[in-house]
């Protein structure tokens, strides 16, 4: 028995390794585990295809012995295990580095490069350090059948997905829908969660956010029967707002519902609008009013407090859990858009949080997944236009623009449109960052809207 195996005096590592190929392949070992098993005892393993347009490394090494771990254990079992190498060749990033390769855009391609020649350069990048696969795969010991690899770009794999997913539409298990997906203006297309992370995806901009006064569509007597008998009196010409924080201020002409959490606490608040100077009534998370209002012993009497002034007078009134609120409707803070019935009502969410904000979270559905959720399982519509080929879109187009009126659906623009409103910002940029005309001390546009501006924002 002493002489089957060899006895190692130093451990080198490296040579072992070596001596170890060298007799896999002499051998045809993988080969012969292939033959000498019945292949109707079979386990088929397809590898989730690496992409062979970017250098492997040392996580790919640790996910690929995983991998053969499984296929060496079930050969050990008697399966005939074929192991299938593949190749990933779609994606954002291949064509991204041949168009900086090339010093083009994808407006370019039909125009200064054939879309022949620019499917040419992304096959040739696509296969850029394939050799460098190929050698680490055989120096780490993986298995797998390199002779024979799918590779995604071919007809044949293309064609098969396409089989696939006729048979899954065959079986009614396809349907159309909407979801809310990260885009890209500039590639035209959306974005995986690994294309998110690629560097250069974002552009750093400056980010505001606002707090909003929603006007609810309650009077005193309703006041008091969701407060109950904690309140006394009530002037009954007074406004009623929610106050919502968002730090997407461009979504608020997409706002269709306000959401609070079920178990949140609430104030009732008689204070003042900072921008009016007005008196009224508003509705905010108890644990957040020391971020809008001073303590109790610093803040000023009504009659002393000025516009301008930064701390505001107040008193509390009540105190409700969200629940109590969930119903509520309210008036449309940016008329341009009519959603439809069923928009502008307090809903529950179960992600509001008092963390910062007010505690109610502004909803628009065509921008946020969690909107989408919480406003579809409350049944809210999104705010959705309809262009001219007949497709609802958000009203933001995919270059970051607010919908021209001309690329709309005419009947849609005069049944569900205040085209007044709206035309002053239509082709418009949502952000001042994303307009390459506009600079940091570019103007805002002027207009009037019922929006307490936490800090200033412009579209």
């Amino acid at each position: 028995m002493k002489n089957n195996y060899k006895e190692y005096k130093q451990l080198n590592l490296t040579e072992t390794a070596n001596e170890i190929r060298k007799f896999w392949e002499e051998d045809n070992t993988f080969q012969k585990s292939l033959d000498n098993r019945d292949k109707d005892n079979a386990f088929v393993f397809y590898e989730g295809p690496p992409s062979a347009n970017g250098t492997p490394g040392i996580h790919h090494v640790m996910a690929r012995s995983i991998k053969d771990v499984v296929c060496r254990y079930q050969t050990l079992k008697g399966k005939h295990v074929v192991r299938k190498a593949g190749w990933d060749t779609h994606g954002l990033p291949v064509e991204l580095g041949v168009e900086k390769k090339l010093g083009i855009t994808k407006e370019d391609i039909g125009k200064k490069i054939s879309v022949d020649d620019y499917n040419r350069a992304c096959r040739e990048e696509v296969m850029k350090y394939k050799d460098m696969w190929d050698d680490l795969t055989l120096k780490m010991g993986y298995w797998v059948n390199l002779d024979d690899p799918y590779i995604t770009f071919t007809n044949d794999y293309i064609e098969t997905l396409w089989f696939l997913l006729k048979d899954l539409y065959k079986k009614g298990l396809l349907y159309k829908g909407y979801t809310i997906q990260p885009y890209s203006p500039a590639a035209g297309t959306g974005l995986s969660s690994h294309e998110l992370n690629m560097p250069g995806c974002y552009r750093d901009v400056k980010d505001l956010t606002c707090v909003a006064l929603f006007k609810l569509k309650v009077d005193s007597e309703k006041l008091k029967v969701i407060f109950g008998n904690q309140l006394s009196t009530l002037n009954p010409q007074l406004s009623t707002n929610a106050i919502a924080w968002t730090t997407t201020p461009w979504t608020l002409p997409s706002n269709t519902a306000l959401c609070v959490g079920p178990n949140i606490e609430y104030n009732l608040v008689r204070s003042v609008n900072p921008v009016s100077g007005e008196q009224t009534y508003l509705i905010l998370g108890k644990p957040l009013m020391s971020s809008f209002f001073p303590a109790e012993e610093e803040k000023p009497a009504f009659e002393d407090w000025k516009v301008g002034d930064k701390k505001l007078p107040y008193e509390v009134l009540g105190t409700v859990k969200g629940t109590d609120l969930v119903g509520i409707e309210y008036e449309q803070l940016i008329p341009w858009v009519n959603p439809g019935e069923g928009a502008f009502r307090i809903i529950p969410g179960d992600y509001v949080t008092t963390e910062d904000g007010t505690g109610i979270v502004h909803i628009a559905p065509t921008f946020g997944a969690d909107d989408k959720r919480v406003a579809l399982a409350a049944g809210i519509p999104p705010l959705q236009m309809i262009d001219k080929d007949g497709k609802a879109q958000p009203m933001v187009d995919r270059t970051g623009k607010f919908f021209r009126i001309e690329d709309l659906d005419p009947e849609f623009v005069k049944n569900c449109m205040n085209v007044e409103a709206y035309r002053p910002y239509a082709g418009q940029f949502v952000k001042n960052a994303y307009d390459p005309t506009k600079t940091p001390t570019t103007p805002p546009r002027p207009k009037k809207t019922r929006v307490w501006m936490w800090t200033s924002w412009s579209c």
